[in-house]
């Protein structure tokens, strides 16, 4: 089962890296466009702007398994270890509670782009594939953290703060 997550990460990884790298060389050649050639591609902002939220966002499935986010361990740190399981119990919870609603959110977002047919200024192509792309990056963030949730509950999950404990020693 860790094998088939470990995958499924890795292609995720992959598509972010993917999604990044077609963004920065969006963004590299609209620069260069418009300030070398006096040419702005058209459509480079909005395409960009929509490429830089599915970064954000299947990057954020990549974290939502593997862990390694940013926190604030002052007051965990006090705790006995137990103490400290649980609440990094809840705090995935949290953030799997939160998650579900912003893929709610995103999902009546892109509905409504898809109804209204909203589309980019200049060639008017259709907004919401790529919006559905950032909402794909939500849902498959909620199932990472699940899957991260599930694996802290059981045991076989490495906890943030033993990980952390880790990497100070070497």
């Amino acid at each position: 089962m860790v094998k088939i997550l470990e995958r499924f990460c890795m292609i995720v990884e992959m598509v972010a890296g993917l999604l990044l790298g077609l963004c920065t060389i969006l963004i590299v050649a609209a620069a260069i466009g418009r300030y070398a050639f006096t040419y702005n591609i058209p459509d480079s902002f909005d395409v960009s702007r929509l490429l830089i939220g599915a970064c954000i966002m299947w990057g954020f499935a990549s974290v939502g398994y593997r862990g390694g986010h940013i926190t604030v361990d002052i007051f965990v740190e006090m705790l006995p270890e137990r103490a400290r399981r649980w609440v990094e119990l809840l705090a995935w919870l949290v953030l799997l509670f939160f998650v579900i609603l912003l893929t709610w959110k995103m999902f009546n977002r892109v509905d409504s782009a898809m109804r209204s047919n909203e589309a980019t200024f200049d060639l008017r192509l259709p907004v919401w594939p790529l919006m559905g792309l950032i909402w794909l990056g939500t849902a498959i963030s909620m199932l990472t953290i699940t899957v991260r949730l599930f694996l802290l509950a059981i045991g076989k999950a490495v906890p943030e703060f033993e990980r952390e404990a880790a990497q100070k020693v070497d």
